[in-house]
């Protein structure tokens, strides 16, 4: 019984670290794939984790274009950087050399844009977009007063859209 505990503990927190690793909202499907593919969990097993996980509030779902993601919320990462460390070492090699290898894969569906255009009034419109499947995951116009600016945010944009993106989910959905 008390292994059973352990098992289960462990596998909520996998799920958890493959979240935080993963950095974007990621589809039930696609998180089914990730676990079903290192046969670490069966199926029906996992959506009852999933669904613990997310009562919990330790991942949240979130709603694109009628797509439903899963996200981890500040509350998942407390938890998981208070017991991450019960996760065993081989799992945790196992993971992150599987996202290491497919983790272009699982983004390949993700267009990344990042531009600017200069208004009227001279005023540097800068766009910062994701896409997925032709569907708008975020888009953000913001006005800056500078041409560097402009250039700069785009080049931040480009180079670290999925933390962006995840700081800025997070900072909406925090209470």
């Amino acid at each position: 019984m008390f292994e059973d505990t352990l098992e289960l503990a462990e596998n909520k927190l996998l799920l958890l670290y493959i979240f935080k690793r993963i950095k974007f909202p990621i589809s039930n499907n696609e998180i089914t794939q990730i676990i079903l593919e290192n046969g670490f969990i069966n199926y029906f097993t996992l959506q009852q984790y999933l669904n613990e996980l997310l009562s919990s509030n330790f991942i949240k779902k979130v709603v694109y274009s009628n797509n439903h993601k899963f996200i981890i919320t500040k509350k998942g990462l407390k938890v998981l950087l208070l017991f991450g460390n019960r996760i065993s070492k081989n799992k945790m090699d196992i993971i992150n050399q599987y996202l290491d290898t497919k983790i272009e894969s699982i983004k390949k569906n993700l267009f990344i844009n990042a531009s600017y255009t200069i208004d009227p009034k001279n005023n540097f419109i800068v766009n910062l977009k994701i896409l997925e499947n032709n569907s708008e995951l975020i888009d953000i116009k913001l006005n800056v007063d500078s041409n560097s600016k402009a250039k700069e945010l785009c080049k931040k944009w480009k180079k670290d859209y999925l933390d962006l993106y995840y700081n800025i989910v997070e900072l909406l959905m925090s209470n």
